[in-house]
C-alpha cells in the first residue's frame, strides 16, 4: 500500500476560515506596526530621495526585493536609480544616495554597502528595527520599523514567521514615500507610464 495514500499521513487541509483568519492577522499586524513609524523619519528619507543625485538600492533577501520594487517606482518618477549588484551599476560617489534596509541592521552585505557608500561621500537612507545597529549608525536618514527581527521567534510583536512583518511594513512605508513624492510632482500617471519597462 502506498503510504502517501494513507489518510493518517495526509497533509492537514487548509480551510477557507484559516485563510480569512490569517488575512486578518497579517492586516492587523501590518497596520498596527505601520502607524507606529515616525512620520518625521519617513519625510526625511523622502527629502533625501528628492535631493539631486543618483539613487542606489541595496538589500538582501525579501527586504532587498521590497527595495527593488521601491527603486522601480522611483525610476517611474524619472529619478536615476541603480540596483547594487547589477552588472551595469556604476560606482557610487559623493552626492549620491544609498537606500538600504535590514531588519537586524547587521546584515553583512548591506552594512558593507553602507560603509562603502560612506567612504565615497554618499548619503545613506536606511530602514531597520534596530536603532543601535551598525547600519543605523551609518545612516544620514533613518526609519525605525517597530517589528520583530527575523530571529526573534518568540516575539510578542508578531505571530508571523521570521521577518515577514518587517518586510510588509517596509513595503507600505516605501509605497507611502513614493506616493508622497508623486503628490508633490506635476507629472501625470501617463507620463510615469512612459518609463515603464517595455522589454519584459
Amino acid at each position: 500500500m502506498n503510504p502517501a495514500a494513507n489518510a493518517t499521513n495526509a497533509a492537514p487541509t487548509t480551510t477557507p476560515s484559516d485563510v480569512v483568519r490569517n488575512i486578518s492577522l497579517v492586516l492587523d499586524e501590518m497596520s498596527g506596526t505601520v502607524v507606529k513609524i515616525d512620520e518625521q523619519q519617513m519625510a526625511r528619507i523622502a527629502s533625501h530621495l528628492a535631493h539631486p543625485g543618483r539613487i542606489f538600492v541595496a538589500g538582501a533577501g525579501r527586504s532587498g526585493l521590497v527595495l527593488r520594487m521601491a527603486g522601480m517606482r522611483l525610476m517611474h518618477l524619472g529619478l536615476a536609480v541603480h540596483i547594487a549588484g547589477d552588472v551595469t551599476t556604476p560606482a557610487i560617489s559623493s552626492g549620491d544616495l544609498l537606500l538600504v534596509a535590514s531588519g537586524s541592521g547587521t546584515t553583512s552585505g548591506v552594512v558593507k554597502s553602507a560603509e562603502t557608500a560612506a567612504k565615497a561621500g554618499a548619503r545613506i537612507a536606511a530602514f531597520t528595527t534596530n536603532p543601535d545597529s551598525p547600519l543605523a549608525g551609518l545612516a544620514d536618514a533613518l526609519v525605525i520599523i517597530p517589528a520583530a527581527q527575523k530571529t526573534d521567534h518568540g516575539s510578542s510583536k508578531t505571530r508571523q514567521y521570521s521577518g515577514s512583518l518587517f518586510e510588509q511594513a517596509l513595503f507600505v512605508a516605501t509605497e507611502a514615500i513614493f506616493q508622497s513624492l508623486w503628490d508633490n510632482d506635476p507629472q501625470p500617471a501617463e507620463e510615469l507610464w512612459l518609463r515603464h519597462a517595455n522589454l519584459e
